[in-house]
């Protein structure tokens, strides 16, 4: 494994030695990896598995319905007699990336390359970076379950699909279930700059699909005209966005401290002189854990089955879909108190945040696995062309992990 710097920097990285080498050169070895999320991840997953059995430990693996991709998951089990599984804590990662088609990078996004105090390449920080600092754990976690000095045991979870709706931690959380695991905690890796993130939005994406008929503009009354009723249906959307944006109970919390309604495409038509038979846009909602799907869904319903109502009127085969194309849990911060109070005696730092954004972390609360979220690097950085992660973050991560397996060990 090699890290490559320019010569320009070469002065800039005197100070590398500060940093912790082995984690680097992990992640250095996980972002070689193309695991863009419309490829395979399964060379990053058999390396890593690779690893895991060559330190006696036993993988489980999940796939896909293709066969192509697959969630690993791997325990350092506790007790004098190293036969606990059950309990512990998970620390979760996903393995794949987003594209960097029409990007414009510096150096080679699947190459790491190190200029000055920051690592760069896709993935450094969402999130290869987490999961090579819990790579680096591992070992340290066997030699105390060898000698019976794990209290409880310490999973580890890499999904896959992650950046295209969470696709791979369901399997990963039927798996654990099946198998009669329940972990008492889970920590999510995603960039954080290792301050804790307690609770998030859930996402939902909608394609609303609107069948018009089409007629010669000059003859309007012929037809139904699909972008003019899509565009009453996306006055409405925009209208309930408002309307939610200032309801009583909003979470001041929140970086966003209101749900969200976005219309995000829109198309239809092929002339200017066919009155349209078919527009179609999509939306997204992003939800306080507090408020529901139903919450949005609900209204625009009863809009859409009063706009069908006027199209019909005129043409009986016209009107409107509702497609939900995607769906991630919120992660809500209920029962996880004992785990908050850990994290804050770990990194030292008692403040609590909550974000918009969307992770894995709501599937596990879901599953009744108290969660939060906590790993280096900045959310700023994530999919952009050379993003980075800074040395002093994996530095932290590594740190705070040994400290997390410190509480994990009796003596």
């Amino acid at each position: 494994m090699t890290i490559t710097a320019s010569n320009s920097d070469a002065k800039t990285n005197t100070n590398q030695a500060d940093y912790p080498t082995q984690s680097i050169d992990w992640l250095t070895r996980l972002i070689g990896f193309d695991t863009v999320s419309r490829h395979s991840n399964l060379a990053l997953i058999k390396d890593v598995q690779g690893y895991c059995e060559q330190l006696g430990l036993s993988v489980d693996l999940t796939f896909n319905e293709a066969q192509n991709k697959a969630n690993l998951f791997v325990t350092v089990p506790a007790g004098k007699n190293r036969d606990i599984l059950d309990g512990g804590l998970v620390l979760s990662g996903h393995t794949d990336v987003v594209p960097v088609d029409g990007q414009d990078w510096s150096s080679d996004p699947f190459k790491a390359e190190i200029r000055g105090d920051k690592l760069y390449g896709r993935g450094s920080c969402d999130m290869k970076g987490f999961i090579a600092c819990s790579l680096m754990v591992l070992p340290k976690a066997v030699k105390l379950s060898k000698a019976g000095k794990l209290s409880r045991p310490l999973h580890l979870a890499l999904s896959f699909d992650e950046e295209v709706g969470c696709l791979g931690a369901p399997l990963i959380l039927a798996d654990i279930e099946a198998r009669g695991i329940t972990p008492d905690y889970c920590i999510v890796g995603e960039p954080t700059l290792m301050t804790m993130v307690v609770a998030h939005k859930g996402i939902a994406v909608y394609r609303c699909r609107v069948h018009g008929k089409s007629a010669h503009s000059s003859l309007t009354h012929k037809g139904v005209n699909a972008i003019s009723y899509a565009s009453r249906l996306v006055g409405y959307v925009d209208a309930l966005a408002e309307d939610i944006s200032q309801r009583d109970d909003n979470d001041a919390m929140f970086d966003v401290p209101f749900s969200t309604l976005s219309v995000g495409t829109i198309q239809g038509g092929t002339a200017t002189n066919i009155v349209p038979n078919l527009c179609e846009f999509t939306f997204d909602y992003r939800n306080l854990p507090h408020m529901t799907q139903e919450d949005i869904v609900a209204p625009i319903k009863t809009k859409i089955a009063e706009l069908n109502a006027q199209m019909q009127s005129r043409s009986p085969e016209t009107g409107i879909e509702l497609i939900q194309e995607e769906g991630v849990p919120a992660m809500s911060d209920d029962k996880n108190d004992e785990l908050q109070e850990l994290i804050a005696a770990l990194t030292g730092d008692d403040e609590r945040h909550k974000v918009a954004y969307a992770t894995e972390g709501g599937q596990f609360t879901n599953a009744g696995i108290p969660t939060i979220i906590c790993g280096p690097g900045s959310i700023e950085q994530a999919h952009k062309a050379d993003e980075f992660v800074a040395l002093s973050e994996i530095e932290r991560c590594d740190g705070f992990l040994q400290k997390l397996l410190e509480s994990c060990t009796v003596n």
